[in-house]
C-alpha cells in the first residue's frame, strides 16, 4: 500500500481512510456481482423461449444431432436459469454491499469533519476513533453478522489522481478553499456525471423496450408462422423492464438531480461571498451543509435500491417456482402439437409454420 508522497499522515485517519476503502471496494464489487449474474438470470429466460420456439419449428426426431441439442438446451436453461435465480437469492438477496457503501459514506462524513470543523479541537483523534467503532459495529449487525471481506492494500485515499486539480490528496486539514475544491467542487462534478450516465442508459433501455414491443406487434400482424415469433418479443421486452427496474434508474435520477441542485446552491452561496466574507462560521456552515446533503443522498439512495431488491427478490422467487413448472408444461405442449403435426403432414419437409401456436412467455 502506498500512501500519498509529502502528506502529514495522522494514524487515526489513515485508519479512517483504510476502512472507508476497505468497505467501498467490497461494496463496488459485491454489487458489480449481483448485476452480472440478475443480467445473466435474464438472458437465460430469454434464450429458454428461444430454444422452446426452434424446437417447435425444427420439430424433434430421435435421430436427429441437431433437434436433440436443441431440446436439451430447452430442457436446461428454465433450470440453469432457476439455480442462478436461487444463488442470486441466497447471497445476494440481503443487499449487503448497500450496508457496506451506507458505512463508507459515514466514515468518509466523519473524514472530512475531522480535516475540517474539528481540525483545532483537542479530542478530535479520540472522536473519530469512537466513531469507527460504532460504524463497524453497525455494519456487523447490518450484515447479520458475517463480514467477509479482504483486506484493502491499495493506495488510499483510493480515489486520488494527481492530475486531477480537484482530486482529494487526503490527509492535510482543509480550509475553505481546498474543501470547496476537493468536496463541494469534485462532488458536483461526480454527481453531473453519473446523472448524465443515468439518463442515457435510461433512454437506450427504454428504447429497447419499445423496439421489443414494437416487433412483437409487427409479428402479430403478419400472423400466420410470424406470430409464434412474439412470445420470443414478449420474453425479451419482459427481461429489459425487469432490468430497467433492478437499476432503479427514475429514482436515481431523481436524487442525483436533487443533489446537483443542492451543491449548485451551496457553491453559488460560497462564491459570492467576498474574501474577508468567508469566515469560519461560513466554512463550517459549507461544511455542514454539504455533509448534510451529500449523506441525505446516500441514504436515499440506499432506501430505493432496497425497494427495488426486494421486489427483484420476490420476483427470483417466483422465478423458482415457475421456471420448473414451465419446462413441463412446454415439453407436454410439444408432444402434443409433435402428435398433431404427425398426423396431419406427412413429411417433415412439409411441415409448416402455420402449424405452431405461439408459446405463452414464462
Amino acid at each position: 500500500m502506498n500512501d500519498n508522497p509529502n502528506q502529514e499522515t495522522t494514524p487515526i485517519l489513515k485508519v479512517a481512510w483504510q476502512r472507508y476503502s476497505q468497505y467501498d471496494a467490497f461494496a463496488v464489487k459485491r454489487n458489480r456481482s449481483q448485476l452480472r449474474l440478475r443480467r445473466w438470470v435474464a438472458i437465460i429466460g430469454v434464450l429458454a423461449t428461444l430454444f422452446a420456439i426452434i424446437v417447435q419449428i425444427y420439430g424433434f426426431r430421435s435421430n436427429d444431432i441437431l433437434s436433440w441439442v436443441f431440446k436439451v438446451l430447452l430442457i436446461i436453461s428454465p433450470i440453469l436459469g432457476s439455480i442462478l435465480a436461487a444463488f442470486s437469492t441466497k447471497f445476494y438477496g440481503n443487499g449487503d454491499w448497500l450496508t457496506l457503501r451506507a458505512g463508507a459514506e459515514e466514515i468518509l462524513k466523519e473524514i472530512y469533519n475531522f480535516r475540517t470543523i474539528l481540525h483545532d479541537h483537542a479530542d478530535r483523534r479520540a472522536y473519530l476513533e469512537n466513531r469507527l467503532q460504532e460504524i463497524q459495529r453497525q455494519v456487523y449487525r447490518g450484515m447479520g453478522g458475517e463480514v467477509v471481506m479482504r483486506p484493502y492494500t491499495e493506495n488510499l485515499p483510493p480515489y486520488y489522481d494527481s492530475d486531477n486539480p480537484h482530486s482529494d490528496p487526503g490527509f492535510k486539514d482543509l480550509n475553505g478553499e481546498e474543501y470547496f475544491k476537493y468536496r463541494v467542487q469534485n462532488q458536483l462534478i461526480y454527481h453531473t456525471n453519473r446523472v448524465n450516465k443515468f439518463q442515457r442508459e435510461r433512454i437506450r433501455l427504454q428504447w429497447f423496450i419499445l423496439a421489443a414491443g414494437g416487433a412483437g406487434a409487427f409479428l402479430a400482424a403478419l400472423g400466420g408462422g410470424f406470430s409464434l415469433w412474439v412470445a420470443l418479443t414478449a420474453s425479451t421486452t419482459t427481461a429489459l423492464i425487469g432490468w430497467q427496474e433492478l437499476r432503479n434508474l427514475d429514482a436515481s435520477v431523481r436524487n442525483y438531480s436533487k443533489v446537483i441542485l443542492e451543491l449548485t446552491i451551496t457553491s453559488d452561496h460560497w462564491n459570492n461571498l467576498e474574501t474577508e466574507e468567508r469566515t469560519n462560521a461560513e466554512y463550517y456552515q459549507m461544511v455542514q451543509s454539504t455533509e448534510s446533503i451529500l449523506w441525505s443522498q446516500n441514504i436515499e439512495y440506499i432506501k430505493s435500491m432496497q425497494e427495488a431488491l426486494t421486489g427483484t427478490k420476490e420476483s427470483e422467487e417466483n422465478l423458482i417456482d415457475q421456471v420448473l413448472k414451465q419446462s413441463v408444461e412446454e415439453d407436454e405442449r410439444l408432444k402434443e402439437s409433435q402428435d398433431d403435426s404427425d398426423q396431419t403432414l406427412p413429411t417433415h419437409s412439409d411441415q409448416s409454420l402455420t402449424q405452431a401456436q405461439p408459446i405463452p412467455n414464462g
